[in-house]
């Protein structure tokens, strides 16, 4: 005797019907979609200009001094870390404000993606910056003090300009993270 399935009791939700106007404003979303794929252009040039520094620094190692030696290196992580802020923006921005990418499960889900939303994606960039800031800052140092400011291109007031952007990132990266945390305790407030 054959028993046939059950229909499930649990009906899937049905997506509301929206009017003209709030379908086309819900439906802009899909305009940032360009934007996304020239950031996934972007991070390909990124990765020419990797194997461009990793192949120079490869091919002339032998002849490089050893500050020039951690000055490439310094480029590589450079580079690797704007690929690694492009790749936040892209999967983070796109599933925050496009569309759901439904990774949940996934063995290569990021696990940070979970969770994120608005202000995790900033806090997040915020972040990102400061290490790429840093890293160009320590560029500069080294640069400044091993070839002398005048030879190396580097005036006292360039790299003070440098040094008090990198504290301007880091004030905004601290004051974001502060409203976000007004906001999060003002909404657990609420919600009691």
């Amino acid at each position: 005797m054959s028993v046939e399935p059950e229909a499930s009791t649990e009906a899937s939700p049905l997506a509301p019907r929206l009017g003209l106007l709030p379908m086309i404003i819900f439906g802009s979303r899909w305009l940032q979609l360009p934007l996304y794929l020239g950031l996934i252009v972007a991070q390909c040039v990124y990765i020419v200009l990797f194997l461009k520094e990793l192949w120079h620094l490869s091919w002339h190692a032998i002849d490089l001094t050893e500050q020039q030696i951690m000055m490439s290196v310094l480029a590589l992580i450079d580079v690797v870390m704007i690929s690694n802020l492009l790749v936040m923006v892209i999967v983070g921005g796109y599933e925050t404000f496009v569309s759901r990418l439904d990774l949940q499960g996934h063995p290569d889900e990021p696990e940070w993606l979970g969770h994120v939303n608005a202000s995790v994606l900033k806090i997040k960039l915020a972040m990102a910056i400061i290490g790429i800031s840093s890293i160009a800052l320590l560029r500069t140092f080294i640069e400044a003090g091993n070839l002398g400011s005048n030879r190396a291109g580097f005036t006292e007031t360039g790299v003070m300009w440098q040094v008090l952007i990198h504290i301007t990132f880091i004030l905004s990266a601290i004051g974001i993270a502060y409203v976000d945390r007004l906001s999060d305790s003002g909404m657990r407030k609420h919600a009691e």
